[in-house]
């Protein structure tokens, strides 16, 4: 719910600067090929720790918002994909953007009893000793059982 909000807030604040065409999960994989040139379907999703499957669905809308351009790769199954000029004019903002989120959350970090780096980390120590997928199952099968 809380990363819902955050992504809603960053969609507005491209519609309100005028980033058309960018969802707040484009900006990592955008700011990556500005970076580091063209790359793969499976070196984006790698850059941005993401599925091969979702930098696929990603790399379809991002090329439909003109935000990139694809064309094959040296072997039949892979893609490259490049920024394309509107991608390159959006990069800037990005960046931006991406600095003002975290300097945000350090802000927000620094005003809680309990810094959020420290939620993140007690989280994945408990989905460490019992997986999200576990936990999920075993709370649908207590409601399945009631």
């Amino acid at each position: 719910m809380l990363l819902r909000e955050l992504d809603g807030a960053i969609g507005v604040l491209y519609r309100d600067n005028e980033v058309d065409g960018v969802r707040p999960r484009f900006s990592m994989a955008l700011i990556g090929l500005a970076d580091h040139g063209p790359m793969t379907i499976r070196n984006l999703a790698e850059f941005t720790n993401v599925t091969h499957g979702a930098m696929s669905q990603s790399v379809k809308a991002m090329k439909a918002a003109g935000m990139v351009t694809t064309e094959p790769g040296q072997d039949a199954r892979s893609i490259v994909v490049s920024l394309s000029d509107k991608g390159k004019s959006a990069i800037g903002f990005l960046e931006a953007e991406w600095d003002a989120t975290e300097a945000m959350l350090a802000e927000l970090d620094a005003d809680l009893p309990y810094p959020l780096t420290r939620v993140i980390s007690d989280i994945r120590s408990r989905l460490d000793q019992e997986p999200f997928q576990q936990r999920l199952a075993r709370h649908l099968h207590a409601r399945q059982s009631e």
